[in-house]
């Protein structure tokens, strides 16, 4: 990018505060509820938010296996900080959704009111990561901010999976943070028709080579300081190799199959179907999110499946790195890191692909 208009139609463009915040104001005015990362009871979160006043100004996270903090930053950043607990996907899919209910009225089928969302601060992994969701379970498209990522944490690994640190598709505008002694400021790339013309109408000047350059320089110095990377072979071929290994139940020793890793990764879609009464005659059908570490999820003619918690990881990890492509045609995991930070046993999935990699050159069989 050289100018702030290319041959394909995309504008870029630089905000300062008040344009990032004249942004979220025209956003909330087209009737969209914004969320956005948040500052909430120890860590980032996700959340409604009214202006820049409520974003994470200064705040920074240290993560690594079992472990999350956020720390002062020594500067002024709003999106200078790695994946926080919660993704996206608890707007797009809820964790307890109505399906249908009934009392002495009849049946009635649940309302759709999901709102009009617009989200800011998107990071690349959870780009990606909605682009996959949506494949799974539809629904209506949010209007995206993204926020190019230039400051990985430890536990990241997005661009090892190819969906980061530069955002991909699916944005409508992508915001590159930079803060330095001209001031903080955002270079803003429209990424469709309706991203180009919001950005049309915000407070902005337009932007020099040397803007989107530095912005450039940004990212790329991020994907020289991401903290993990997976093995750089087929894990395809990899996990189908792998099925029968006994590194399974050396993970399952440590491993206390709370779920943690499905209930905060942005992509993992499984539910459960569950049937409430009361005894004033009313009944409800609810959606809920479920995990294939529960003991019943795989629960099928009178008993489970998967018994053991070395079957049980087995599933989740294959799932998410194999046979997502038999079903999705790609990649389930998007490097977030975040099953590796709020996994209280620490178990780090990038390792474990290393292990069960070493495994299989031990045997002597061809990657």
């Amino acid at each position: 990018m050289t100018s702030c208009e290319e041959e394909d139609g995309m504008t870029n463009r630089v905000l300062d505060l008040d344009g990032l915040d004249a942004l979220v104001g025209l956003l909330r005015a087209d009737g969209r509820v914004v969320v956005g990362p948040v500052l909430r009871d120890g860590a980032i979160t996700l959340a409604e938010v009214e202006s820049v006043a409520d974003l994470p100004s200064g705040w920074g996270v240290e993560t690594g296996p079992g472990h999350y903090r956020v720390r002062r930053r020594a500067d002024t950043a709003i999106f200078g900080h790695s994946a926080g607990p919660q993704s996206w996907k608890r707007f797009l899919h809820p964790p307890r959704r109505s399906l249908v209910s009934s009392d002495g009225d009849g049946f009635h089928p649940a309302r759709d009111d999901t709102p009009s969302y617009a989200f800011l601060g998107v990071g690349p992994c959870d780009l990606a990561a909605i682009t996959k969701l949506r494949q799974v379970i539809g629904g209506r498209a949010p209007f995206v901010v993204a926020a190019q990522c230039t400051e990985p944490g430890e536990a990241c690994f997005c661009a090892s999976m190819g969906c980061g640190p530069a955002a991909g598709a699916g944005y409508d505008i992508a915001l590159t943070e930079r803060v330095d002694e001209e001031g903080q400021r955002f270079l803003a790339t429209s990424g469709s028709a309706a991203g180009g013309a919001l950005l049309a109408r915000v407070p902005a000047r337009d932007a020099s080579p040397q803007d989107v350059s530095l912005a450039e320089q940004d990212v790329e110095a991020a994907t020289r300081r991401m903290g993990r990377a997976m093995p750089e072979l087929d894990l395809r071929d990899l996990l189908t190799a792998s099925r029968d290994s006994t590194h399974w139940e050396a993970v399952a020793e440590r491993c206390l199959d709370c779920g943690n890793c499905t209930m905060v990764c942005p992509t993992c879609f499984c539910v459960s179907v569950e049937d409430t009464t009361d005894l004033d005659g009313n009944a409800e059908r609810a959606q809920r999110w479920a995990s294939c570490f529960e003991i019943d999820f795989s629960y099928l003619h009178g008993g489970s499946v998967r018994t053991s918690g070395a079957a049980r990881y087995r599933q989740w990890m294959t799932h998410k790195l194999s046979t997502w492509y038999d079903q999705f045609g790609t990649s389930g995991c998007v490097g977030c890191g975040r099953c590796i930070a709020w996994c209280p046993a620490g178990i780090d999935i990038t390792q474990e692909a290393a292990a069960l990699s070493t495994a299989m050159e031990s045997r002597g069989e061809q990657r």
